[in-house]
């Protein structure tokens, strides 16, 4: 499967290039989407903070900057999930066409969403320093902290990607949950709660070592918890490596499905 995607490699570049260009090619402003989105989005919470509905608790920082990195951090792992859910669907025509390994479809969603997201962090950080927080040095392991992620959000779409072609109800369940997931991850709130049923949902969640250690590792220079992440970590690389034998392994028969 490797060697499938090192082959592949210039079709993954072919591929990456013509969607990332075509993604904003008819749109009016063009680019400019990448840093129109965070910014609505920080505006949002801001207002809902400034109107007292949220109780987010101490969480160390200017509340709009804990929030922008946090819910950025989340983005990074949904489009994870995104990408990956959408191997099959994104090339359906070329796949039922031509025969390449299906992989580089996975590797290529990816590389579109780590582009934008790679150009939108520089606009975060920029908002970091305008509400007085300054990234540590460290912010250079993100790469590495954050690989996890995408082994997780990988892993879990890989097999959405699959049972959406055979029973499109269950993945529509999958994606639900997935969005409500963030509420049970301390991103838009301190993980000290008072309720002790809302804490042990946050302490079971394996999102809230490996969502939170790549916002704490940017703003603090540190883990969210050593431990916690080490053990989420070892678990998304063997679900990752279970998720992407089962498409490699199946894939034939997914594609007969979708004829």
């Amino acid at each position: 499967m490797s060697k499938n995607i090192f082959k592949s490699r210039e079709l993954i570049w072919q591929l990456f290039r013509r969607d990332f260009l075509a993604a904003y090619k008819k749109s009016f402003f063009g680019m400019a989407w990448i840093f129109i989105s965070p910014l609505m989005g920080i505006v949002s919470w801001v207002f809902l903070n400034a109107t007292g509905m949220l109780n987010p608790g101490d969480v160390g920082i200017p509340y709009p900057a804990y929030v922008l990195i946090g819910t950025s951090m989340w983005g990074l792992f949904i489009g994870f999930f995104e990408s990956a859910e959408a191997t099959l669907s994104s090339g359906k025509d070329l796949v039922l066409q031509v025969y390449y390994p299906r992989e580089a479809l996975l590797f290529k969603q990816t590389a579109q969403h780590l582009a934008n997201f790679s150009i939108s962090l520089m606009m975060i950080l920029i908002f970091l320093f305008i509400f007085g927080v300054t990234p540590t040095w460290k912010i250079l392991l993100l790469p590495l902290v954050a690989f996890p992620l995408f082994l997780l959000g990988a892993s879990i779409g890989l097999v959405t990607s699959m049972i959406s072609v055979v029973a499109m109800d269950i993945g529509k369940i999958i994606k639900m949950g997935m969005s409500l997931m963030m509420y049970i991850t301390p991103i838009i709130y301190s993980s000290d709660v008072n309720n002790p049923l809302v804490r042990m949902i946050v302490k079971w969640n394996p999102l809230t070592y490996l969502v939170c250690s790549c916002r704490d590792i940017i703003i603090f220079g540190r883990l969210y918890d050593l431990e916690g992440y080490s053990i989420c970590s070892l678990a998304s690389l063997l679900l990752f490596l279970i998720s992407w034998r089962l498409f490699y392994v199946s894939e034939d028969r997914v594609i007969e499905r979708m004829i």
